[in-house]
């Protein structure tokens, strides 16, 4: 490999320092004693305390989690189901319009995306609240999904499932005893991204969202309306926490996946 020119060295450092320095900083004043974010009082968790005290801020959080769990199971299923109708059953009739509605969510703006579930839901008349922005989390997500499983189903070795057909098994039970056992690291994956990229959103929750489902991006977006405290950047390093500790376990995962695969 060759080594790095000091150029490029110094590429990475400005790149990496526009990436993460704020978000360091919004850590590092989450520990500020001093009610004022821009003026350092010394370390303190008096607003982690705080924070556990904030009612409407747990109640979002709550209802953020209940909401990626269901929205994540929901796209993991629905991908997994598209990675195998385009990964075993080759080049049928409809596929190229079939693939690029299953992933046309991943390049799809969110304001778009957002607005036209919106109509949708409105020319129905469905009520607005937990479930229309469940529904809206999965169709963005299920496209991510989709591609991860499909990713591992490309490189299966099919030869096991052509043997577990030949001794009798049925499709189904090929697939709930060979292929999912093999492949679960890769729809293991799919779900905590699916998870990270409902926990994460603002945009389509804010068209698709009614009265008494407020995720917390909504609450920590009207919140900081008002000024930003160090309660708020509490929650938010709580967020980046948990999202970061998804992201690895994703990673290793995929990382397990293709040594397995290899």
């Amino acid at each position: 490999m060759s080594r790095l020119g000091p150029g490029l060295i110094l590429a990475l450092i400005v790149g990496f320092a526009f990436l993460y320095l704020p978000i360091l900083t919004l850590i590092a004043y989450s520990f500020n004693a001093s009610r004022l974010v821009t003026v350092w009082g010394g370390f303190s968790t008096h607003w982690y305390g705080a924070l556990m005290q904030n009612q409407p801020l747990l109640d979002a959080a709550w209802l953020s989690v209940r909401l990626g769990f269901v929205s994540a199971t929901l796209a993991t299923v629905l991908g997994t189901l598209a990675a195998l109708a385009l990964a075993r059953h080759g080049r049928f009739v409809g596929r190229t319009l079939f693939s690029g509605m299953v992933l046309a969510p991943l390049v799809m703006p969110e304001v778009v995306t957002g607005l036209s579930l919106l109509l949708l839901f409105v020319a129905a008349d469905v009520e607005r609240g937990f479930w229309t922005v469940t529904i809206a989390h999965a169709t963005f997500s299920l496209g991510f999904a989709c591609i991860v499983v499909q990713s591992r189903l490309v490189g299966f070795d099919r030869s096991l499932e052509e043997a577990a057909q030949d001794l009798g098994a049925t499709p189904f039970v090929t697939f709930w005893t060979v292929t999912l056992p093999l492949i679960w690291p890769a729809v293991a994956a799919a779900w905590m991204l699916a998870f990270t990229l409902s926990l994460d959103d603002l945009v389509i929750a804010s068209f698709t969202t009614g009265p008494g489902a407020t995720t917390l991006p909504m609450r920590l977006y009207s919140a900081v309306k008002l000024g930003v405290s160090p309660e708020i950047n509490a929650a938010c390093t709580i967020m980046i926490g948990a999202v970061a500790v998804v992201v690895v376990a994703a990673s290793l995962l995929l990382k397990r996946e293709q040594l397995s695969g290899s």
